[in-house]
């Protein structure tokens, strides 16, 4: 591959990789319906410029390494939008992500003066960095994915750890760590409503 720094595993993670500082994990999927839309990448970094592309053929995903990375509970993993993330990787990997961290709710609860919390958003807001969703939109079931959907997954990665020292910073400024913390816990449970048919509803709605 031309780039070093994006490295592509068909089925699982290589042994002995390492994440001290928790993980950054995202997903690719063919859709938004993870019981129609199956799962189709899994990237993850460590916060070093370094992206780990994890590619699913659609039939086997056992993924030994990768699951007993979601599930240690010693290691965060860092998300945005974790809700669709944790509901995908539980659908097809049959594993329980914990502990978890999510960019967009820290964003929601500290930016509260924007209705902006994409990831593109953060990036641009709090980092100075532009990213392109020129891919966020293509055929990710392809058996062989191009140099431009490998870089698009990449990227989606590449910045969660600053983003979350920057979010983590604002959460303790304000006094809304605990309820970050509290919202995190929550979704494991969120996810689980969502695979069961409760996406829709606001359990907490009169």
């Amino acid at each position: 591959m031309a780039d070093t720094k994006i490295k592509l595993h068909k089925g699982d993670l290589p042994a002995g990789l390492k994440f001290p500082r928790g993980v950054a994990i995202d997903t690719e999927t063919l859709g938004l319906n993870p019981h129609r839309d199956r799962l189709c990448l899994a990237q993850l970094s460590s916060g070093d410029g370094v992206a780990h592309l994890v590619q699913f053929d659609g039939h086997d995903y056992s993924a030994p390494r990768l699951k007993a990375l979601l599930a240690d509970p010693k290691t965060v993993k860092i998300f945005h939008f974790a809700r669709f993330d944790v509901a995908v990787l539980e659908k097809y990997l049959g594993v329980k992500t914990t502990p978890v961290y999510c960019t967009k709710i820290a964003s929601k609860l500290v930016r509260t003066y924007t209705d902006r919390h994409g990831l593109k958003d953060l990036c641009g807001e709090l980092l100075g960095v532009e990213l392109s969703k020129q891919q966020q939109s293509s055929d990710w079931g392809a058996a062989e994915l191009s140099q431009n959907q490998l870089a698009y997954a990449a990227s989606d990665v590449f910045h969660l750890h600053k983003l979350k020292d920057r979010l983590d910073a604002m959460l303790a400024r304000e006094g809304r760590t605990a309820y970050a913390d509290a919202a995190f816990a929550f979704l494991e449970t969120r996810a689980k409503l969502d695979l069961d048919g409760f996406s829709e509803i606001d359990l907490f709605a009169h």
